[in-house]
């Protein structure tokens, strides 16, 4: 009996080994015309293996550069699209560059900086006080989602003049939801959720 670690790497497990061996079979036919049948034979094979991939745009030549890899980059020459290269694939994918700005409150999230941020900027005073009402019960939200217990409106204005370096002002007699009400439609949704 082989045992799986015993035999040759797969290239590409989701093909399995049926598809490697006759990948391999397939590097090894020498007559130029029974090698492009045989290769022929075995893109179909995969393409029936992921039918639900079939309208992809590219589907045939992710499938010939399947073909390629799993054949160590020996196949592929007879293909009608550009075949991968041993080095592009061996190389690491770059890398995404994340935002490093710091975020001052992280259980609000960095939208909500971006939103305050906007209403600074914002010179119509009734649709600046509608904002910051907005945000703030918005804020009131999050802040009951990280922590569980009551919240003063006080500490959620007062996190906003953090936030905007103290250029908003909290519109006089702004009242925010209560927080027994967010957090009881909060419980309200999760049950329902889980019916």
């Amino acid at each position: 009996m082989k045992y799986n670690s015993s035999r040759n790497k797969l290239h590409l497990p989701e093909y399995g080994r049926n598809i490697q061996k006759l990948v391999e079979q397939a590097v090894m036919i020498e007559n130029k015309d029974e090698k492009a049948k045989f290769v022929q034979g075995i893109i179909n094979l995969m393409g029936k293996m992921y039918p639900y991939l079939r309208d992809l745009r590219d589907f045939k030549h992710k499938l010939w550069d399947h073909l390629v890899i799993m054949s160590d980059f020996k196949l592929g020459k007879d293909s009608h699209y550009e075949a991968p290269t041993a080095d592009a694939y061996s190389k690491a994918p770059f890398k995404i560059p994340y935002s490093s700005k710091r975020i001052k409150f992280r259980h609000y999230g960095k939208v909500i900086t971006l939103m305050i941020d906007y209403a600074v900027k914002i010179e119509d005073i009734d649709r600046k006080n509608a904002l910051i009402g907005l945000v703030a019960n918005h804020m009131k939200k999050q802040y009951l989602r990280w922590n569980k217990n009551i919240i003063d409106d006080s500490i959620i204005f007062n996190d906003i003049g953090i936030i905007s370096n103290n250029e908003l002002k909290i519109p006089h007699g702004l009242v925010l939801t209560d927080s027994r009400d967010l957090i009881h439609k909060h419980r309200k949704k999760r049950v329902k959720k889980s019916r």
